[in-house]
């Protein structure tokens, strides 16, 4: 049996052929794309959710979420946020749930909650918005 000096899996994974599943990488970048682009939409909501809804109430609140642009970045925070911790919790469930059952359960009702979340979610900012 050639041993290759250049490759770094263990014995036991040149044996069973076992490598990369190609996609941690991508996921990775998943990850660290989404949290770049929930800075300045946190920064926004953040200031603009104090200055607006905080201090005018529920009226005012309305007033705010009825602009086109600020409903527009609504959804795109809304759903980058939910997206974002879909995506982290499934990075902890698959690093520390062991029972394979139990981890595409848990992966399922994660992504199955998110995407609950950002349909609701999308309504309701629609509703407000046409007022309907």
């Amino acid at each position: 049996m050639k041993y290759d000096d250049k490759s770094f899996r263990s014995a036991l994974g040149r044996v069973r052929g076992l490598g990369s599943a190609r996609n941690g990488t991508q996921h990775w970048w998943i990850q660290r794309l989404t949290s770049l682009v929930l800075i300045p939409l946190g920064i926004y909501f953040c200031t603009t959710f104090f200055q607006n809804v905080i201090e005018g109430g529920y009226k005012e609140a309305i007033v705010w979420i009825r602009s086109p642009y600020t409903s527009t970045l609504l959804i795109l925070f809304l759903l980058t946020t939910l997206h974002h911790t879909a995506s982290g919790i499934q990075v902890v469930v698959e690093d520390y749930v062991h029972c394979e059952k139990v981890k595409l359960l848990s992966i399922f009702f994660v992504k199955l909650i998110c995407a609950s979340f950002a349909i609701l979610g999308t309504l309701a900012i629609v509703k407000i918005l046409f007022g309907v």
